[in-house]
């Protein structure tokens, strides 16, 4: 019963979107980024239907600053989320997910994970030493690919994929490292979509996700996603069954994106 309020954590984790695998030297896995700024901010609303009505469980949002790790440049990228007042009461979640992400590559350099869902806390902080390709955590060290992302990277490297080489029903593989294990998991290209949301009226790209099995999610490809068809890539709606009723996770603010959101055609 109590896996059904897990909303907000379950938002971060849903943002997680995709990114390419690769078993190629950590030279190969570079990407540039041009989608967003340092600087961004993005915010989101969590809502839960299991009777038939959506209503307001949480939010969450994810900043970008710029600072330095081991001498390198880094977007320090911090995806927050927590259950509204009202519903604290019900399940009380206070989730904190951070990446540094190297600027010239876009690959993860650090992830800190620190959770507090229902009472329940978990403190996870892995580094990933991209010479070795191993991720160094609490618990030891684990080989990884050479492009493997964390969860919330892999929302910002995905973010600069070029949508416009890729036909409906086509997949893209990558691999995700989170719980000290690794995930080969793809997404399936679906093509472009005029959406509703409950920020506004989009032009979007979505996809559906493929999901790890034993979650509070179904596994396969129950989940769907929707981002800005535009040159930033936001994802502005994400809606999944989940074991009791359904989510639904939507765009409602932003701050300091590095272009126009051309895929607004009217706001709400």
């Amino acid at each position: 019963m109590m896996k059904r309020f897990k909303l907000v954590g379950v938002s971060l984790l849903a943002l997680m979107a995709f990114t390419k695998r690769s078993q190629a030297p950590a030279e190969e896995c570079a990407i540039r980024n041009t989608a967003f700024n340092a600087g961004e901010k993005v915010s989101y609303t969590v809502y839960y239907n299991v009777t038939g009505l959506y209503f307001k469980a949480g939010e969450a949002t994810f900043t970008n600053t710029l600072e330095t790790l081991n001498n390198r440049p880094v977007y320090h990228i911090v995806g927050e989320g927590a259950t509204t007042s009202s519903y604290d009461w019900v399940f009380k979640v206070r989730d904190k997910y951070e990446t540094y992400i190297d600027t010239a590559t876009m690959q993860a350099l650090k992830f800190i994970r620190n959770v507090n869902e229902g009472g329940f806390k978990k403190y996870q902080n892995v580094t990933f030493n991209k010479t070795a390709n191993t991720a160094v955590t609490n618990d030891g060290v684990f080989k990884v690919p050479a492009c493997v992302q964390d969860v919330v990277s892999s929302v910002f490297y995905a973010r600069n994929i070029d949508f416009s080489k890729l036909n409906p029903e086509d997949k893209i593989a990558f691999s995700m490292f989170l719980d000290n294990e690794v995930y080969n998991m793809y997404i399936r290209y679906l093509g472009k979509e005029t959406i509703k949301t409950q920020y506004g009226k989009f032009n979007t790209i979505k996809f559906k996700p493929l999901l790890i099995k034993g979650t509070i999610f179904e596994g396969g490809e129950k989940m769907t996603v929707w981002v800005t068809d535009d040159a930033n890539h936001i994802p502005v709606r994400i809606e999944s069954p989940i074991v009791v009723g359904k989510v639904k996770i939507d765009m409602m603010g932003y701050e300091n994106i590095r272009h126009p959101l051309t895929s607004l055609i009217r706001r709400r």
